[in-house]
């Protein structure tokens, strides 16, 4: 399902200030692109105006093509895109197996085909038998994984990476970063990663992009 990322004459502004001055980009298969700067940039801001989320306080226009599909007036569900945030996000009242199947497109149909689905994908990600278990027995780690999994689930063409290393502690962050970039570099998707820190761009292995507003 890989696609590139490609925007373009993106502009962002608050208030009459421009924070992303007339971007074009493209991100390539399997490439991770680093977005850096100090806070209030607005990193996380383009980010939401890729994926559709932008909050309308914002001034935002340009173009975003998702493969050769131009999506920038589509919604959000429309788009294509996984997103990955600091938190989790794993719904506490459903198990591990029924958070990861929020995520599986409606095409796949039948529980024992869904079921297959969800096992062998938790079987390559080495947490094979998690499905019954509940989200709050598991490790932080444990936690990252499953929310990367229910991204990727659902079958994006890019992905869009907010943070997602910044709550966990510095052993669980390497290991995290490995796993994350390993599936995305696997899957060939293009994606955007924001983040203060520059050794997660530095294992992210991309271009950086600094926005200083």
């Amino acid at each position: 399902m890989s696609g590139l990322l490609r925007l373009a004459g993106v502009e962002i502004a608050l208030a009459g200030r421009v924070l992303v001055p007339m971007l074009d980009l493209v991100v390539e298969e399997g490439e991770v692109v680093t977005i850096m700067g100090p806070s209030g940039v607005g990193k996380s801001t383009l980010l939401a105006f890729i994926c559709g989320t932008v909050d309308p306080a914002f001034s935002a226009r340009g173009r975003i093509y998702v493969g050769e599909t131009e999506v920038s007036r589509l919604p959000p569900e429309r788009r294509r895109l996984g997103i990955l945030f600091q938190d989790d996000l794993l719904f506490p009242h459903l198990s591990v197996g029924e958070n990861l199947a929020f995520g599986l497109p409606s095409a796949i149909r039948g529980k024992r085909e869904r079921a297959r689905r969800i096992e062998a994908t938790l079987a390559g990600a080495g947490l094979a038998g998690f499905a019954p278990r509940d989200p709050a027995t598991l490790s932080g780690g444990q936690r990252a994984r499953i929310a990367l999994l229910r991204t990727l689930l659902a079958e994006p063409q890019a992905v869009l990476l907010d943070e997602p290393f910044g709550k966990l502690d510095a052993a669980l962050r390497e290991e995290f970063r490995r796993f994350v970039f390993g599936l995305i570099a696997a899957r060939g998707l293009p994606a955007l990663l924001v983040t203060h820190d520059g050794a997660d761009a530095e294992a992210a292995g991309g271009r950086v992009l600094r926005l200083d507003g």
